[in-house]
């Protein structure tokens, strides 16, 4: 697909996605269905708001599809992995909003997570089967361990964009940009879908941000995130299993890291001080970042560095090896966690200013 055509679609896909989420959050709000209610523990809005951002993107991002199918008479040769994973999205997104109507537990999400994570794999055949060469010592194939560690991973993906989406934009931003990533070194960008999906996403993030007004917001809620963090995983995966496009799965770590090791980080700090991993407050690195700056400089610094985090691995790859990058992104690592899990960043300063 050329670069013309790519940015025709995704206008197209822009437009239906703001039609549809002002339709939707107009509904919301005239019903008082899928509204999220403000608190003071650990949500930062102050007006009732929407929870229609993940419906409105996919319906925008099917209507989109089915437009650009027919246009292009592809009927019958949509590719096999864009179309279930397309068809997946919509029973995940009616599941988790049962999670936004009425909080699900947490193991009842983990269980819906594998359940769908499992069908994807045997509708598609797409699994992790090798980690590439991570030691040194050749290709790392995984064997009999290759479903139960992608199920793993898609999980955890899901989970950590889920747990990230604290701020306005920033669990779109990161999808988004781990999106944007992933497609044009690998490129994807040139599958059709891929761009249909930034597309809509860009569409949502008019809203959520609130470019036309503080009264006009909508977030994506738990529907919304969880297939954020399906389309990123299960794309890194297609991407670095398939010969086509010869990614190193390593990289696509660089891609994920700040939502990775945000959800990574929580979980061993929380487990640490004696606290379920599964609780929620505010421990995040936007939280940690929001004690010195505003929620829109927090979003444009961590925005930032996931670009540049991803653009430091594709450097990484096409000068190094798997080694080096797993070593480097393991340093990385160490030096996010002790900068988010050890550093009160005038915490005392911003809740006496803001509680």
């Amino acid at each position: 697909m050329e670069l013309t055509i790519i940015l025709d679609y995704i206008v197209i896909s822009i437009i239906a996605s703001m039609t549809i989420n002002y339709i939707l959050r107009n509904l919301a709000k005239k019903y008082n269905f899928l509204v999220d209610l403000p608190d003071r523990s650990r949500k930062f809005h102050r007006r009732p708001t929407p929870l229609t951002g993940g419906i409105g993107i996919l319906i925008a991002l099917l209507i989109s599809g089915k437009l650009y199918i027919d246009l292009n008479n592809l009927t019958g040769y949509v590719p096999e992995f864009t179309f279930q994973l397309m068809l997946i999205s919509i029973p995940l997104l009616g599941l988790f909003l049962i999670d936004d109507i009425k909080s699900l537990k947490p193991m009842h999400r983990i269980f819906i997570q594998c359940f769908l994570a499992a069908y994807m794999i045997f509708s598609t055949n797409v699994h992790i089967e090798s980690l590439g060469n991570l030691f040194g010592f050749g290709d790392i194939s995984l064997g009999v361990f290759s479903i139960p560690f992608t199920i793993f991973c898609v999980v955890g993906i899901m989970n950590a964009f889920n747990m990230i989406d604290g701020i306005n934009g920033l669990c779109s931003g990161c999808a988004m940009l781990s999106l944007l990533l992933i497609g044009f070194y690998s490129g994807l960008i040139y599958d059709s879908m891929l761009v249909l999906i930034i597309g809509s996403m860009i569409g949502f993030l008019i809203f959520n941000l609130r470019i036309f007004g503080k009264k006009r917001g909508v977030f994506l809620g738990d529907s919304g995130s969880n297939l954020m963090g399906f389309w990123v995983a299960w794309c890194a995966i297609y991407a670095s299993q398939n010969q086509i496009y010869n990614v190193q799965p390593i990289t696509m770590l660089w891609f994920v890291a700040i939502p990775f090791l945000d959800c990574v980080g929580l979980i061993f700090s929380r487990i640490k001080n004696g606290k379920s991993w599964t609780s929620a407050g505010r421990d995040h690195i936007h939280h940690k970042l929001m004690y010195r700056f505003t929620p829109d400089g927090t979003l444009l610094i961590i925005l930032i560095v996931t670009l540049a985090t991803g653009l430091f691995g594709i450097i990484i790859e096409n000068n190094s090896s798997g080694p080096t990058s797993l070593i480097l992104f393991l340093v990385y690592a160490f030096i996010y966690y002790v900068f988010a899990h050890f550093d009160d960043i005038n915490k005392e300063s911003y809740l006496k200013k803001n509680v």
